[in-house]
C-alpha cells in the first residue's frame, strides 16, 4: 500500500477543516455506523444504476462539445450537492427523500408576469434540448455531461422583465425533511446563487430537467436545476423552487460564506487562483493525467464579449 506523506498532498485534495467537521456532525446525526455505511454503498450502487425515465421529444441542441461524455455512474455518484451531505457519495445515498413532482416554481420581483408556476407549465411549451457541455468544478475536477433542458433566455422573455431588472435570483427547496443536510450549518439555507440578467439570457445558459436523455436523477438537482457551462460548477443552483428578478446583484451562498474564495462571477479563469490551490488545471473524471483549464472552460469565443473591459481578477 503506498502511503503519501503529507509534504506529497496538494493543496487542493485537503478537505477544508471546517466542512471537515460538519460532515462528521452530519454523519453522526444520521447514525451511520460501519454496518450502514456498508449498506449505503450497496445501495448508492442501485440507485445510481436505476436511471428515471427517459425524457419524450429531445432534440440536439446547439453549442456542444464532441468530447467523450462522462460516464452515466460517476455523473450521478460524484456530487457536490450539501443540502445531501458533503461527501460527494451523499447526494446518491440519501437524495431518496426528495420529492420532485409535483414541483411548483415561484417568478417574482421585476417582471411583468409574476406568478406560481407548476413544472410542466414552465417546460412544456419549449423543445427540450441535449447539449453536451464541459463542466468545471472550483476543487479542480471537471467532467463532461449530456444535458437535457430548454434555454433559459427564452423563458425569461416569458417573464417580461422590467427595464429595473438587471439580476436573476435564484433559490433552492428548502426543506430539512426532504433535505436532510439543511439541518445543519454547513450554509446558510436556503442556497441562493445569481447571474447578471445578460448571463442569463445568454444562449448557453440553460434550465436542465434531465441528463443522459432521462429525466434528471435527485441527486444532480431534480427536477430543475441551473446549467451555465462557462462557470464554475457552485453556480449550478439545483433543485430550483424561486427565480426572481432583481435590480442589485444577489448575494450566493459560497460568496457570502467565504467571500474571499467565492465570487459573483465565478468564471472559469485559470490565471486567478483559488486561494487554497491553483486553478491552471484539472482532473477530468476518469482521466489520470491533468489537462490545463481552459479560459471560461473552453467557451470564451462564446462569452468572452459579456465581460469586455472587466478586470477579471476583480470581478473574479
Amino acid at each position: 500500500m503506498l502511503i503519501r506523506r503529507a509534504a506529497d498532498i496538494p493543496s487542493s485534495d485537503v478537505t477544508d477543516e471546517r466542512l471537515y467537521l460538519r460532515r462528521r456532525e452530519f454523519l453522526r446525526a444520521c447514525g451511520i455506523a460501519a454496518v450502514g455505511l456498508a449498506a449505503g454503498h450497496t445501495e448508492l450502487g442501485a440507485q445510481s444504476n436505476a436511471r428515471p425515465p427517459k425524457l419524450p421529444n429531445v432534440v440536439p441542441g446547439p453549442f456542444g462539445t464532441s468530447e467523450d461524455k462522462t460516464p452515466y455512474y460517476t455523473v450521478t455518484t460524484y456530487n457536490n450537492f450539501y443540502e445531501f451531505g458533503t461527501d460527494k457519495s451523499a447526494p446518491a445515498q440519501y437524495a431518496h427523500t426528495l420529492k420532485p413532482r409535483p414541483w411548483t416554481g415561484k417568478v417574482d420581483g421585476e417582471c411583468a408576469r409574476p406568478a406560481d408556476y407548476h413544472l410542466d407549465d414552465l417546460v412544456k411549451p419549449h423543445a427540450l434540448e441535449e447539449r453536451v457541455y464541459r463542466m468545471r468544478c472550483v476543487e479542480g475536477w471537471s467532467m463532461v455531461i449530456p444535458w437535457v433542458g430548454i434555454p433559459l433566455g427564452d423563458l425569461i422573455k416569458r417573464f417580461e422583465p422590467t427595464s429595473r431588472a438587471q439580476f436573476v435570483e435564484f433559490t433552492t427547496l428548502h426543506d430539512p425533511r426532504q433535505m436532510p443536510g439543511q439541518r445543519y450549518t454547513v450554509l446558510d439555507w436556503p442556497y441562493v446563487e445569481g447571474l447578471r440578467l445578460d448571463e442569463a439570457m445568454h444562449p448557453l445558459t440553460i434550465l436542465a430537467v434531465g441528463l443522459y436523455g432521462a429525466a434528471m436523477p435527485n441527486q444532480n438537482g431534480a427536477p430543475l436545476r441551473l446549467v451555465v457551462p462557462w462557470k464554475y460548477g457552485f453556480k449550478g443552483i439545483k433543485s430550483i423552487v424561486r427565480i426572481r428578478f432583481v435590480e442589485r446583484q444577489p448575494v450566493g451562498s459560497w460568496q457570502e460564506q467565504n467571500p474571499r474564495e467565492y465570487g459573483f462571477y465565478s468564471n472559469v479563469n485559470p490565471q486567478v487562483a483559488h486561494p487554497r490551490w491553483s486553478q491552471a488545471t484539472e482532473r477530468r473524471l476518469g482521466e489520470f493525467f491533468k489537462r490545463k483549464t481552459l479560459m471560461f472552460n473552453g467557451y470564451a469565443d462564446q462569452v468572452a464579449s459579456l465581460y469586455a473591459g472587466m478586470d477579471l481578477k476583480k470581478y473574479y
